[in-house]
């Protein structure tokens, strides 16, 4: 995995962490679910990514 692809994907766990708090805060249950999805969308780059790191050696 490239630097530059891990800091994108800790910007948009990070992104989605406080979309997630801000609907909390909020009580917007929309705002919360984005907020997850964002964070899943990340998480699942990351593990994507891992497997690619896997195979190349």
């Amino acid at each position: 995995m490239s630097a530059s692809d891990k800091i994108k994907n800790a910007a948009q766990d990070l992104k989605g962490k406080a979309t997630e708090a801000v609907g909390k805060a909020t009580n917007d249950d929309s705002k919360v679910a984005e907020g997850r999805a964002d964070q899943t969308k990340a998480s699942a780059k990351k593990v994507g990514e891992n497997v690619k790191d896997v195979f190349k050696d």
